[in-house]
C-alpha cells in the first residue's frame, strides 16, 4: 500500500514543478487536495488558494488542466473569467494549453462544461452502484460505528470491537435503567473514556469527526444520543437514511421512512433488540432529567388507557417529589377530548410494584400453572390459526405457480403473434398485480405463524427473569423494562374524587392476549 500521496498527485507536481522551472516561475506553493473530488469547492487546499488570492499572495495559477480547477462549470468559468482578472492573477492550464495572458480562449468554456458533463456522469454511476449495493443488504456507508470494527476475515463486515463494544452496552444499560444523556456523559468522561473521535484518531488516524485533542475524555450529548437511536447496534444494516439531491449540492437530507430499507440480523448485535426497542420508547416519553440527572423511568411505557396518549410526568424543583404526578399529553395539549387522568407517581409505583410483585412470585412458584394460563390464549388462537392456514398457503402457493404458467404462455402467444403487445401488456399487468398481492398474504401468514411461535419464548422468558429478580425493594426502569411493556391509565370512575382510584392495566412482557388487571384504591391527595 502507497503511503502519502497518491501517484496521480506526484506526477501532477512533476508536471506543475517542470513547468515553473522552464518559464522562470519562482517562489511556487503547491495546494494539494488529495482524495478529494474537483466537483468539491470546499476542499480544504482550494478553500486556502483562494484565502490567497483575495488576499493578493499569488500572481499565477498553474493547473495540469482545467478540471484540476474544479469541475463545476460555473464556478470554473466564474475563476477563470471574473476572480482572477479580478485581483490581477493570471491563470495557466498547461495540458489544455490556456494562458489568460493571451487573452480570453474561446474552448474553455466549452471545455469546463464538459468537464462538468463528465462528473455528473460518474455521480450518476456511482450512485447506480451503491443504490444497488444498498439493495443487495451491502452497508453503503463508508464510516464504521463506534463499537465496531472491519472483520479481518472479510472487510465488508463488521465485527464488535473488543475495545468498544463494552462502552457501547454500558451506555445503552445505563440510559435503560434511567439515567439522563448528560449524566451518562458526566461518567463516562469522570471514567477517562476516551471519546469516539479521538479514538478513531488514535487508532486510525481518521479526523473526519473532528476530534478535540485537548479534551480526550469529553463526550458530547449529541454523540451519545446518535448512538442510542442507531439501529446498527442490534445487528441490523440501514441503508439510505440520508440522501443529496444532486452530485453539487453535498448536504445530505434525511430520507422519507418509506425509502429507507432495513435488513435484519446481518452481523453481530451488540444490543440485544429487546433493550434497543426499549431505549427508543424512552426517547418518545419525556426525556428531560430531574435534579440527579435521572429520567422518567416510566417513558415510553406509560399511556392514556381511553385516548392513548402518553402520559406526561410534572415535576419542579420547588415541588416535593411526594407531589410528581402524571397527566394525559392529549388532555394537556387539547389534541383530545379527554380528561386529566391524574395520578401521583407514587400511587403508580406503589400498584405497579405490588401487582409486579405478586405476578413474579406466582411465575417463580407455580411455573407450569403460570405458562399454561399466560399461554392459554395463544394456544387457542394457534390452534384456529393451524387449522386454515396451511390450507390457505397451498391455495396460495398453487395460485402463484397458475398465474407464472399463464404468463409463460401469453410471453410465448406474443412471440408467435397469437396476441397484440397491447393486449400482452394488459393481461400480464393484471396478472403480475394478484401475483404480488398473493405474496403479500403469504408474508402475512408467515409473519403470523412466527409471531405465535414467538408466544412460548416469550412466557419462558419471563418466568426466568422472574427468579432472578427477587428482591424488588423499589420500582425502577430496569423492572419495567425487564417485565412491562405498556401501561395504561384510566380516569376515575368518579371524577376529582380524593378517595376512588385510577383503574391500571399492566401489559406484561410475555405479550398475552388477555391484559393482566391490577386495580387498586388511591388517595390522589
Amino acid at each position: 500500500m502507497r503511503e502519502g500521496e497518491s501517484l496521480s498527485i506526484e506526477n501532477q507536481k512533476l508536471i506543475l514543478q517542470k513547468y515553473a522551472d522552464e518559464h522562470g516561475f519562482l517562489n511556487c506553493k503547491f495546494y494539494v487536495d488529495d482524495g478529494y473530488s474537483g466537483a468539491n469547492t470546499e476542499r480544504p487546499a482550494y478553500k486556502e488558494m483562494m484565502n490567497d488570492v483575495e488576499n493578493e499572495r499569488i500572481s499565477t495559477v498553474i493547473v495540469k488542466d482545467q478540471s484540476r480547477l474544479g469541475r463545476d462549470y460555473l464556478q470554473t468559468g466564474l475563476l477563470m473569467e471574473i476572480t482572477f482578472p479580478q485581483y490581477d492573477v493570471r491563470f495557466i492550464a498547461v495540458n489544455d494549453g490556456v494562458d489568460s495572458i493571451n487573452g480570453v480562449n474561446d474552448f474553455a468554456g466549452i471545455k469546463n462544461y464538459f468537464n462538468d458533463l463528465y462528473a455528473r456522469d460518474t455521480s450518476k454511476k456511482i450512485r447506480a452502484v451503491q443504490r444497488a449495493k444498498g439493495e443487495r443488504g451491502e452497508r453503503v456507508g463508508t464510516a464504521i460505528p463506534y463499537g465496531y470494527m472491519k472483520d479481518p476475515a472479510n472487510p465488508k463486515q463488521i465485527v464488535p470491537n473488543p475495545e468498544t463494544a463494552p462502552i457501547v452496552r454500558r451506555i445503552f444499560e445505563a440510559y435503560a435503567s434511567g439515567l439522563g444523556i448528560m449524566k451518562i456523559c458526566d461518567r463516562l468522561t469522570a471514567d477517562k473514556i476516551v471519546s469516539p473521535g479521538v479514538y478513531a484518531f488514535q487508532r486510525d488516524g481518521n479526523r473526519s469527526a473532528n476530534p478535540d485533542m485537548s479534551r480526550p475524555y469529553h463526550w458530547a450529548q449529541t454523540t451519545v444520543r446518535k448512538m442510542l437511536s442507531n439501529q446498527v447496534y442490534c445487528g441490523d444494516t440501514v441503508n439510505f437514511k440520508t440522501f443529496s439531491k444532486s452530485n453539487k449540492l453535498k448536504k445530505r437530507i434525511k430520507n422519507a421512512p418509506e425509502n429507507i430499507l432495513i435488513f435484519p440480523d446481518t452481523h453481530e448485535a451488540i444490543i440485544d433488540r429487546k433493550t434497543f426497542d426499549l431505549v427508543q420508547k424512552h426517547f418518545e416519553g419525556r426525556k428531560r432529567p430531574d435534579k440527579q440527572g435521572e429520567i422518567d423511568k416510566y417513558a415510553g411505557i406509560l399511556y392514556c388507557g381511553e385516548c392513548g396518549s402518553r402520559l406526561y410526568l410534572h415535576r419542579g424543583k420547588n415541588i416535593d417529589s411526594a407531589k410528581n404526578n402524571f397527566m394525559c399529553g392529549g388532555y394537556q395539549r387539547r389534541t383530545t377530548d379527554c380528561t386529566s387522568h391524574y395520578i401521583r407517581e407514587s400511587v403508580l409505583d406503589r400498584i405497579v410494584l405490588e401487582n409486579l410483585k405478586e405476578m413474579t412470585a406466582y411465575a417463580r412458584e407455580n411455573a407450569e400453572e403460570f405458562y399454561e394460563m399466560a399461554a392459554q390464549n395463544g394456544i387457542i388462537e394457534a390452534k384456529k390459526f393451524g387449522r386454515s392456514a396451511e390450507q390457505e398457503r397451498k391455495q396460495i402457493e398453487t395460485r402463484i405457480t397458475q398465474i407464472d404458467n399463464t404468463i409463460r404462455c401469453l410471453c410465448e402467444d406474443r412471440a408467435i403473434g397469437r396476441i397484440t403487445p397491447e393486449r400482452y401488456d394488459s393481461l400480464a399487468a393484471g396478472y403480475e398485480s394478484e401475483q404480488n398481492e398473493l405474496h403479500e398474504k403469504l408474508a402475512e401468514l408467515e409473519r403470523k405463524a412466527a409471531e405465535l411461535d414467538l408466544q412460548e419464548q416469550y412466557i419462558r422468558k419471563f418466568i426466568e427473569q422472574a427468579r432472578e429478580y427477587i428482591e424488588m425493594p423499589k420500582l425502577t426502569a430496569e423492572l419495567l423494562r425487564v417485565f412491562i411493556r405498556r401501561i395504561e391509565v384510566f380516569e376515575k370512575p368518579e371524577k376529582y374524587s380524593r378517595t376512588c382510584g385510577n383503574t391500571i392495566v399492566i401489559h406484561y412482557t410475555f405479550e398475552c392476549d388477555k391484559a393482566f388487571m391490577a386495580e387498586e384504591l388511591g388517595k390522589s391527595a
